[in-house]
């Protein structure tokens, strides 16, 4: 009988640059992973698809850090969010029910399909703002003057927060994404001046409401099951922080996916600027109607083949449990490798493959079960938008860098790039217009 080959090194900067050979040998070898984190913390890692969707549904996998013994001589440095930030942790990810369920029904009272529809717009212009700021540049640090400022200042405008404020909220959130949201130095001081900010900003709101999400979360709170000021304050601050980052990193990685992939790149280009198709967020921006379906089928594939949250959030065992043929504890740490589900080849037909035609596409990327992400609509929608604008605005767009050279920001939840240079032909859109980068 043939040995299987070593297990390969985790949490190294050449896994950080690309997991998924490592995630293929833990699927076939270890499919649910004892491993000592970078932080000292010991957790289970779960990698295969049908056992990552159960464990994103067992009510026995609680979000409740409470439930997890942190050792004292590592707390405050795991990651696992503890005390420490307690005024902001009564949010839809650290919650179960039935807490979990009047907070999620409050937020889903706010957060309304429509709302996100008559948003589309706003969006739109914010795009074509950023790609206006560097298009006649010829190049550009995607990250940097696009993916980041897009979703920063659109989640700010969709919660209410006023244009005068919105740098110092792209300074704060740059500074928590910079360092992963460690417990010191300039991350905490921006945690804590945006929980001052977010609270002071809702007694604002609560006086003088408007058509935005916190307003709209203060009148679901006033009419009927009530939202503490803690909560509101911790539920603007996970709508800020998880709507926005996600983002980033899905036009990041998503951008990176199509230049490493030309054929691809140009199959969804033709479908934007050949009217292959009609209708679909996205339409608009080229030559054509664009070809909405594909458009959003691509986005699909690209949040499944690399998207940008690598692994769930943390979760914790409130009872022994089996899962994946390994007995887990009592307070365990559990992490659902998203990333690792969704290149399950018994899932997936072809996983290592990007398929912008993929159809039957039940991918991970935004989770599974009650904690289904809330803000993926708009995440998709911004996405879309995102992607369509650089393919037809900048049609012969590629990377200023090898791709080994570009450097994958650490962290074990999201996965996202530190920075994406590219160049371009320059264009103008038009004499009138006023590049911005900070709409």
């Amino acid at each position: 009988m043939t040995a299987p080959p070593p297990a390969p090194d985790l949490f190294t900067w050449e896994f950080a640059t690309d997991p998924y050979p490592a995630y293929a040998w833990l699927r076939e070898h270890a499919p649910v992973h004892r491993t000592r984190l970078p932080s000292g913390v010991e957790a289970w890692l779960v990698t295969r698809y049908a056992d990552a969707r159960q464990a994103l549904a067992d009510a026995r996998l609680s979000k409740n850090p409470a439930h997890h013994d942190e050792p004292a001589d590592a707390r405050g440095r795991t990651g696992i969010p503890g005390e420490r930030k307690a005024e902001l942790m009564t949010h839809l990810l650290n919650i179960d029910p039935p807490d979990h369920t009047r907070l999620r029904r409050l937020v889903s009272k706010a957060f309304t399909p429509r709302r996100i529809a008559a948003f589309e717009p706003r969006v739109r212009e914010l795009t074509d703002r950023l790609v206006d700021g560097f298009a006649a540049k010829g190049e550009a640090d995607l990250i940097h003057d696009f993916a980041f400022p897009l979703p920063i200042y659109a989640i700010c405008d969709l919660l209410g927060v006023p244009a005068e404020d919105q740098d110092d909220f792209r300074d704060w959130a740059g500074m928590m994404i910079r360092h992963g949201g460690g417990p010191r130095g300039g991350v905490a001081r921006s945690v804590k001046k945006m929980r001052g900010y977010l609270v002071d900003l809702i007694e604002r709101k609560r006086a003088d409401p408007g058509d935005d999400l916190i307003s709209g979360l203060i009148r679901a709170s006033d009419h009927g099951e009530h939202l503490s000021g803690n909560e509101a304050a911790a539920m603007a601050f996970i709508l800020l922080f998880a709507g926005f980052e996600t983002t980033v990193n899905l036009i990041g990685n998503g951008t990176f996916a199509l230049l490493t992939h030309p054929e691809q790149r140009a199959l969804l280009q033709r479908s934007l600027t050949g009217g292959e198709g009609a209708g679909g967020v996205g339409g608009g921006h080229g030559n054509g109607s664009g070809d909405g379906d594909l458009l959003a089928t691509a986005v699909e594939e690209l949040l499944r083949f690399d998207g940008p949250v690598e692994m769930a959030t943390w979760r914790f065992a409130t009872e022994p449990l089996r899962l994946g043929g390994q007995n887990i504890g009592r307070g365990d740490p559990v992490l659902v490798v998203l990333a690792a589900a969704d290149r399950d080849p018994a899932r997936f037909d072809r996983p290592d493959t990007l398929d912008l035609t993929r159809r039957e596409n039940p991918h991970l990327g935004y989770g599974h079960g009650i904690h289904y992400c809330l803000g993926a609509p708009l995440a998709r929608m911004e996405g879309q938008i995102a992607l369509a604008a650089l393919l037809t605005r900048l049609p012969d767009l590629e990377l200023a860098a090898a791709p080994e050279e570009l450097r994958w920001r650490g962290g074990l939840i999201m996965r996202g790039l530190r920075t994406l240079p590219v160049s371009f032909s320059p264009v103008v859109r038009n004499a009138g217009v006023d590049g911005m980068s900070a709409p």
